[in-house]
């Protein structure tokens, strides 16, 4: 089973959403808007994805954030607490697929992604 995990209005995962429809392949829609993220999920992304990746520091929510509590940001803990906290931090959208994981997206990285 596929999963796509994102915030249903965001640009990237209407993307997302079109090239896997284009491509027929099936997957389930995770709203963290309305379906949260657990601390396990989250640690499930980390150990996949890595916090590095997962915590979005291009977002306008990063952008938005106080200068102190950016610098607090020093290890994945710290990370974790704080997207717990703003889950629109997360990079978007993030595919898992077994014990495979994705974070974004772009054409050719879907393509490669699902021929494996």
């Amino acid at each position: 089973m596929i999963t796509i995990y994102g915030i249903k209005n965001c640009d990237t995962i209407k993307k997302a959403f079109k090239w896997l429809d284009e491509h027929a392949i099936t997957y389930q829609f995770h709203n963290y808007k309305t379906d949260g993220l657990s601390r396990k999920q989250l640690q499930s992304f980390c150990n996949l994805i890595g916090w590095q990746t997962i915590l979005n520091q291009k977002s306008t929510t990063w952008r938005k954030l106080d200068e102190a509590i950016k610098t607090r940001i020093i290890n994945e803990e710290t990370a974790q607490e704080l997207i717990l906290q703003n889950l629109s931090i997360i990079k978007r959208p993030i595919i898992i697929m077994g014990n495979k994981a994705l974070a974004g997206f772009s054409a050719d990285l879907y393509q490669q992604f699902f021929e494996n």
